[in-house]
């Protein structure tokens, strides 16, 4: 069996594709990216190179990575290529519009994009599925109507951003594929993620916050300025989401099109900066004014897109569990120990 992973020169596709290539150790997978491997990629999938295939082209020119793919024999996708223009965090960035600097192209990658890889997978002869990643932007930034409550995959949906909206377009898409001609589809809503492989590439330019609290921590910092100890968010170790995923696409049958992946809890600033300490004494918090704070965060918003999600409906189907939050991050702080060109 062969995976294809478009966009997994990247972070969380890169997860992903490695996560196959060690739970399958008699399968390939195949990768289309507009970048090639960094040498942070490289050095990832060094151990299983030889299972690997990097096709390096854009996802929206299908001339130009069709015939590379054609003996691939390709049994199973994820399609993940995306831009994320989602710059936010510092008092500097929050400032920003990033989306303005191209609107195009976002819609272009993020939309045709899907609309071309699932073109050219419906005439593959031994398809099994085909997961499309799209993101917790799709919904809205207040519900449910119970305060507490996790956010259901069934309504609350009203994307404000580009980022949001080619990517509730794309999951449309990709089901009315499956239903025209006959796909094992679904879409997958990833919450906040972060964890290995969490860097600046081409495509991404934008950092959660336990990355930011993790690498200061590893780093020796003795603090972190914020402005609120109080914001939220569900925030999903990548290493679990590639789990989440997989596991979907080894699933005999599917009963629906979307499925949350996320922690299905939402964590504070101040428990991650607390968890954080557990692994380096000393470090701390600072209150701070927002223009000065290293990471800045709306305490307000706390329902919605930014609150918890129900995880319910993937933890039936396919019994997948994520970590508890404070172990996941505390892994992800041995990682970063161990990486430190990351």
């Amino acid at each position: 069996m062969t995976l294809l992973v478009t966009g997994a020169t990247g972070f969380v596709m890169s997860v992903l594709a490695r996560h196959w290539l060690d739970a399958f150790p008699n399968e390939r997978v195949a990768v289309l990216d507009a970048a090639a491997p960094d040498a942070a990629a490289l050095r990832y999938f060094a151990s299983a190179a030889d299972r690997l295939d990097v096709v390096v082209a854009d996802v929206t020119h299908p001339a130009a990575w069709q015939a590379a793919l054609a003996g691939s024999d390709i049994t199973h996708i994820v399609h993940g290529a995306t831009i994320t223009p989602l710059s936010r965090g510092t008092a500097a960035e929050s400032k920003r519009e990033p989306e303005a600097e191209n609107p195009g192209r976002i819609i272009d990658v993020n939309v045709m994009g899907t609309v071309a890889v699932l073109d050219w997978a419906r005439a593959l002869p031994k398809l099994e599925r085909f997961i499309y990643v799209s993101s917790g932007a799709v919904y809205k930034h207040h519900g449910p109507d119970r305060p507490g409550e996790p956010l259901p995959e069934e309504g609350f949906v009203m994307p404000r951003r580009l980022y949001g909206i080619s990517k509730l377009a794309s999951e449309l898409i990709t089901e009315r594929y499956g239903d025209l001609f006959g796909l094992s589809t679904a879409s997958v809503r990833l919450s906040s993620v972060y964890g290995t492989m969490d860097r600046i590439t081409p495509s991404r330019n934008f950092r959660h916050v336990p990355n930011r609290i993790a690498h200061l921590a590893v780093q020796g910092a003795k603090r972190v300025r914020v402005n609120t100890l109080a914001a939220v968010g569900d925030y999903i170790h990548v290493e679990d989401a590639a789990r989440a995923v997989v596991s979907l696409l080894r699933a005999p049958a599917l009963r629906y099109g979307v499925y949350n992946v996320a922690a299905g809890r939402t964590a504070t600033v101040g428990e991650l900066v607390g968890w954080a300490a557990e692994k380096a004494p000393g470090f701390h918090a600072e209150i701070t004014a927002a223009a000065d704070a290293d990471i800045v965060q709306d305490a307000a918003l706390s329902g919605g897109m930014w609150g918890a999600y129900d995880i319910s409906r993937i933890g039936a189907e396919t019994g997948w569990q994520p970590r508890p939050v404070r172990e996941a991050l505390h892994a992800y702080m041995d990682w970063i120990a161990s990486h430190e060109t990351l």
